[in-house]
């Protein structure tokens, strides 16, 4: 369970309808309970994270609760930025790792205290390889020599990647709410060198694939230069002609370079999950996306309990 810590400030007003929902600062909820008293359906509660990208949920009292009738009670809860999550999520080009990274970034969990509240993992996405692309758009220097290494099917130097990556790690965003790396270390050079930053994730996912599934997943991608949304032709095709007629294909998403960046994960990938492999847990990623983000989904809320519990242990012991 989470360490939540209710404020002194907690109030209750008597209304038969829903208040305002109020926009906090980050890291803060407030939580507003309206309208019941030993009804047949368990009474809901609204709450929005204090965020303006926040997501407006509604979760339900436990079972065989009863709440005084016609109150509203409005709950801050401050999240601890310890227990945030830090993740890495690693696999071959196309295993899925953008996908359930979306999954993961927008899911939102259950945690009981009292009353049911809804927390999201809430953890920002940094995909190493748009970090990269961002770059090479831009026509940076930076971005020219990665160019160069990308069409070979070669990874980009370590001192091209490294600095970019931790930089994004260490924003405010990042340290508040968690953060999930994808596809990235890609190299023990690469990994040593997050480690020597004083970088290391709480857990690393691995999600295999097949070599026939990951350049059939390739080569059929498209993107939509407007949008920036990753289409496939066979598996999310674009919603209509319009779109359609405006795809295109990533440099680097031909079946020659694809079975070239296959060739460089296979060579590198043991010797970066021996850097982790205490915290590695290994997904099967040939099965439909939803059934691969059930077992991600237990694997980060068996983690973020673990972390959650060891925090208020710590906590406690030092009262």
């Amino acid at each position: 369970m989470a360490s939540l810590a209710f404020s002194s400030a907690t109030t209750t007003k008597a209304t038969s309808k829903p208040g305002p929902l109020f926009l906090l600062p980050p890291n803060r909820l407030r939580v507003e309970a309206v309208g019941f008293s030993h009804l047949p359906e368990r009474p809901r509660i609204s709450l929005r994270h204090g965020s303006n990208q926040g997501h407006r949920i509604s979760s339900q009292f436990p079972p065989k609760t009863s709440v005084v009738s016609k109150q509203s009670t409005e709950v801050e809860v401050n999240m601890n930025t310890e227990d945030c999550l830090k993740v890495m999520i690693s696999g071959a080009p196309a295993s899925g790792k953008g996908t359930q990274c979306e999954l993961i970034k927008n899911k939102v969990g259950r945690l009981v205290v009292h009353v049911v509240i809804a927390m999201q993992y809430g953890l920002v996405h940094i995909a190493a390889g748009d970090l990269l692309r961002e770059e090479i758009a831009a026509g940076t220097e930076k971005g020219k020599r990665a160019k160069e290494y990308m069409e070979k099917g070669l990874l980009v130097p370590s001192e091209i990647v490294v600095m970019m990556v931790k930089d994004r790690l260490l924003q405010p965003d990042a340290q508040e709410k968690g953060w999930l790396l994808d596809g990235y270390p890609r190299s023990l050079e690469q990994a040593k060198a997050l480690e020597e930053l004083g970088i290391r994730p709480d857990i690393f996912i691995l999600l295999d694939v097949s070599e026939e599934n990951l350049v059939e997943r390739v080569v059929g991608r498209r993107l939509d230069p407007e949008t920036g949304k990753i289409y496939h032709l066979k598996y999310s095709p674009p919603e209509n002609e319009e779109i359609a007629a405006r795809l295109a294909q990533r440099f680097d998403d031909t079946e020659e370079k694809v079975k070239l960046r296959l060739q460089t994960h296979h060579q590198n990938v043991e010797d970066v999950l021996s850097t982790y492999e205490d915290v590695i847990v290994r997904i099967k990623g040939d099965a439909a996306k939803e059934d691969v983000f059930a077992e991600i989904d237990k694997v980060l809320s068996s983690v973020k309990e673990k972390k959650s519990q060891a925090s208020m242990d710590s906590k406690a012991a030092a009262v």
